[in-house]
């Protein structure tokens, strides 16, 4: 089993590790084995400040039915969002556990087959009156990865969630054109498959309260999606598409049409996408926030520049996309009617990148790049002088001399990955303990120069460092934790 657990910001703070992510607080990614010990750990969380957990990997043994009581028992009333991913529990099991939380926000059954492939689930009024109640103020729900999911089964689930405002059915099999079970059609009400016409009678029921919706590879068509973006009194603020290959720049320019408010937009891996979208994107989403174009290997620099017009784009993510130089996004900002200020900006393996010039940034990807040298480091470094997380991993062009060159430019570094950079040695870390005094995570794993003794003197130099990854540094690996 792997447990994690959810704590306010001010518990963590507490516990010295302030502005950690939610879900990743106590034992993140350890693995617990089918034993006392995970009950043990849940005993312990009763009496901390816990508002959420993730058990993945349940079964139907008496040990996970046992871990399920015990969350209910001890953590039940105070429980805000609970995830059970990929696991195969009965509903038996659910119910004897999701009735208990009645103060439930977010529940993720992401991978979950075992409830809905009999298509039975929640098929009781008793039932579905009992998870109506824990569940009545229920605002975020994960149904991603449901090979079996139906029309009868979400309905009956969605219905007891009537303010639900985040949804994610991403990787879920949906008919959006033909039921291949009755060879016509797909209609509403199946007991098989999820059908798109099921789902636009929901979000016409739910267009009230529901604000995200991710349904990332689902294989949705362009007439689908330009049916679900004009739903009546739909108005969505995150709309998350990422790997939907058939998508084009048509559907695309539907969603800023008929979505202008859209914050949040996910279209990595969108193939088919071209620069038409993103110049829809930018003449329309006057509000987004964060833009994530993965992988989109169509996009050039043409439309990039017009997205620096956007005044509260913060987020861009461009990672893969071959064609980019920036040298356009830099034309954008320099003109009269920039008003983008990025916050966090991915160019991971953007092979011809050559500018990269944003003072307000603060998160900076350039991983893979091989053509990244000492003084591209130099540029960044002196041109983004607020960047508080830097990755420059797998960048064999990097050297001890160009980090001696940005290091003093980059006093408010925090994160920094350099994994498998095998120009830098021993003397880069004593450069960075000078420079860069704030540093609390530091990734130098597989750097063949650097030793265990370089890592141990940089531990004892920096106050706020907390974790130091060393993956086969000096034939060692480890990972510290401070």
């Amino acid at each position: 089993y792997y447990l994690h657990s959810e704590f306010p910001a001010n518990a963590r703070q507490e516990r010295g590790v302030p502005g950690l992510s939610p879900l990743v607080y106590c034992l993140s990614g350890l693995p617990l084995s089918a034993s006392s010990a995970c009950l043990d750990v849940i005993r312990g969380l009763a009496g901390r400040p816990c508002c959420g957990v993730a058990i993945s990997h349940l079964d139907s043994s008496g040990l996970s039915k046992t871990i399920l009581r015990q969350v209910a028992l001890h953590l039940g009333p105070r429980l805000e969002s609970i995830s059970l991913p990929w696991g195969s529990i009965t509903e038996s099991s659910f119910m004897a556990l999701v009735p208990q939380l009645t103060a439930l926000r977010a529940l993720d059954l992401s991978g979950l087959d075992s409830l809905f492939m009999s298509g039975t689930f929640l098929s009781k009024e008793e039932s579905r009156r009992e998870v109506r109640v824990a569940l009545g103020k229920l605002g975020e729900l994960d149904l991603s990865n449901l090979r079996y999911l139906s029309d009868l089964t979400f309905n009956r689930l969605t219905a007891c969630a009537p303010q639900l405002c985040r949804l994610s059915l991403a990787g879920c099999h949906i008919a959006f054109e033909f039921d291949p079970y009755r060879g016509a059609p797909a209609g509403c009400d199946s007991s098989a498959l999820l059908s798109l016409r099921n789902l636009l009678r929901f979000l016409g029921e739910q267009a009230h309260t529901l604000r995200s919706l991710n349904l990332g590879r689902t294989g949705i068509t362009p007439e689908a999606l330009k049916s679900l973006v004009r739903v009546e009194g739909l108005s969505l603020e995150e709309l998350s598409l990422p790997g939907c290959k058939d998508l084009t720049d048509s559907a695309i320019a539907a969603v800023c049409q008929y979505q202008p408010g859209l914050k949040t937009l996910d279209l990595s891996s969108c193939t088919e996408l071209s620069d038409k979208a993103v110049l829809a994107i930018a003449s329309s989403l006057k509000d987004i926030r964060s833009l994530y174009l993965r992988r989109t290997w169509r996009i050039t620099d043409q439309g990039l520049s017009k997205l620096m017009e956007l005044k509260g784009l913060q987020t861009l993510d461009l990672s893969g996309c071959s064609n980019i130089t920036g040298i356009e996004m830099i034309k954008g900002l320099s003109s009269p009617q920039a008003q983008a200020k990025l916050v966090s900006l991915s160019l991971r393996s953007c092979t011809y990148m050559r500018v990269v010039q944003f003072p307000d940034l603060r998160r900076l990807s350039l991983s893979l790049l091989s053509e990244i040298s000492d003084r591209s480091l130099l540029s960044v470094s002196q041109h983004c002088r607020g960047l508080t997380s830097l990755s420059l991993s797998h960048c064999p062009g990097l050297s001890d001399q160009g980090l001696a060159g940005a290091a003093p430019h980059l006093q408010r570094l925090q994160h920094l990955q350099l994994a498998c950079c095998d120009g830098l040695s021993d003397r880069s870390l004593t450069v960075l303990a000078r420079h860069c005094r704030r540093l609390r995570t530091l990734d130098v794993s597989m750097c063949k120069k650097i030793t265990m003794a370089g890592v141990e003197h940089l531990q004892a130099q920096l106050p706020f460092l907390e974790n130091v990854h060393s993956r086969f540094v000096g034939g060692a690996d480890l990972c510290f934790t401070l």
